[in-house]
């Protein structure tokens, strides 16, 4: 797993393990969780903290965040709206043109499954991004 280093002495993965622990209840579960199957997906995300304190997990792009409030963990998909969901896990920002979230509540577990399937087409699309644009540039550059 790559690692940001946001201080000389604290990566980004300390910082986000030490802002899953500091929750102390539910939602640090969750959150964790959350992350772990961010991690069996895509061992190459790159763990950011932006905004302060959120987590933002990216690959080519931003991936999705992890925002902790008091009723709700909440997981934003920087590119939701494109994203297929045939398990339904989108219920938050829904009229988003961009975005979408899954707001987790406590006692609500989500399936494993069909989180990663979001997350690895979240990552074909960044990728995609990126090669389409680096192929932009290729072609500009030859003419």
């Amino acid at each position: 797993m790559k690692k940001q280093e946001t201080t000389a002495t604290q990566s980004a993965s300390d910082l986000i393990t030490q802002k899953i622990s500091s929750l102390a209840d539910w939602r640090s579960v969750t959150l964790a969780r959350m992350r772990e199957l961010i991690l069996q997906e895509d061992p190459e995300v790159i763990e950011e903290m932006k905004w302060g304190d959120v987590p933002v997990w990216s690959h080519d792009g931003i991936i999705c965040t992890g925002e902790s409030y008091k009723k709700v963990v909440k997981l934003t998909f920087a590119k939701g709206a494109s994203l297929q969901d045939p398990a339904s896990l989108f219920n938050s920002s829904l009229d988003g043109k961009v975005r979408r979230a899954i707001d987790i509540h406590e006692g609500v577990e989500i399936d494993a499954a069909a989180f990663r399937a979001l997350i690895r087409e979240a990552i074909t699309l960044n990728s995609a991004g990126k090669l389409a644009a680096k192929s932009k540039s290729v072609k500009k550059a030859k003419v």
